[in-house]
């Protein structure tokens, strides 16, 4: 069934909410993409309750003045799980959701059973003079396109048909990306140092044709992680939740239910 809209008050923050399905909890975390409406969750709400919280500034979600890291969003994202109530969840975070997923997760992981990450970032491996992801900010939409996906053709952005609300509202995540990941540059410099106490089964999803989120970075972040296991999709990129929908569900709900 496909997710209906609701909003949820955290302290000061009004979030935008989104729920639907039958079956085991299933917390999708999302990236700088945050589509309520992609494909992908309506087919993972065939086998479980899924719900995906906007971070704050993201969609309609309210941004406090208070608010300006990826830490402030864990500790939301932690107030909604103990409110509503959910428990023994798969916890699946895509991208900069995969950061908040983590940090989260070395935390409070007593709602949580098991943990997907998709490409996630959120740590340094390289050298300091040296990004470990190319500047999102400063790359042209274009080479962006080539960078996060398998066929950029088909899935290449563009402002045709969006309403003026919708490009608002795009406008206003990426302001709200910068806020939270440009510096230092997408990663929190604690967290690998963190990422050792993770407890629960931790299965990393990392596209082949990911080449913003390298397979070696990737390789590094699962290390971290005790007992983690890493699994490449093929035919897909940044973001396979989206380019490969159906194989992308097939190894989430694998994971999860077996």
């Amino acid at each position: 069934m496909p997710l209906t809209q609701s909003r949820l008050q955290i302290g000061d923050v009004d979030l935008e909410v989104h729920r639907g399905g039958e079956g085991p909890p299933l917390y999708f975390v999302h990236g700088a993409g945050a589509n309520a409406k992609a494909p992908f969750l309506d087919m993972l709400a065939k086998n479980f309750s899924v719900t995906m919280v906007l971070h704050p500034g993201f969609g309609t979600s309210s941004l406090p003045f208070w608010m300006d890291s990826v830490d402030d969003f864990v500790h939301i994202h932690l107030n909604v799980l103990q409110k509503l109530d959910l428990r023994d969840v798969t916890l699946v975070g895509a991208s900069l959701g995969g950061w908040v997923a983590a940090d989260l997760a070395t935390k409070n992981t007593s709602r949580i059973a098991r943990i997907v990450l998709v490409s996630p970032v959120g740590i340094k491996v390289g050298p300091r003079d040296k990004l470990d992801i190319p500047d999102i900010f400063f790359t042209p939409q274009a080479e962006l396109d080539a960078l996060t996906m398998a066929n950029p053709e088909k899935g290449r952005f563009t402002a045709e048909g969006k309403s003026d609300e919708e490009l608002r509202i795009l406008a206003r995540n990426k302001e709200t990306m910068a806020l939270v990941a440009w510096e230092p540059y997408m990663h929190n410099p604690k967290l690998k140092h963190r990422l050792h106490g993770v407890d629960r089964p931790t299965l990393m999803l990392h596209g082949a044709h990911d080449r913003l989120v390298s397979a070696e970075y990737c390789e590094a972040y699962a290390r971290l992680i005790p007992g983690s296991l890493l699994e490449t999709m093929p035919n897909a990129g940044h973001s396979p939740q989206n380019e490969t929908p159906e194989a992308f569900v097939a190894r989430v709900t694998r994971f999860a239910l077996n």
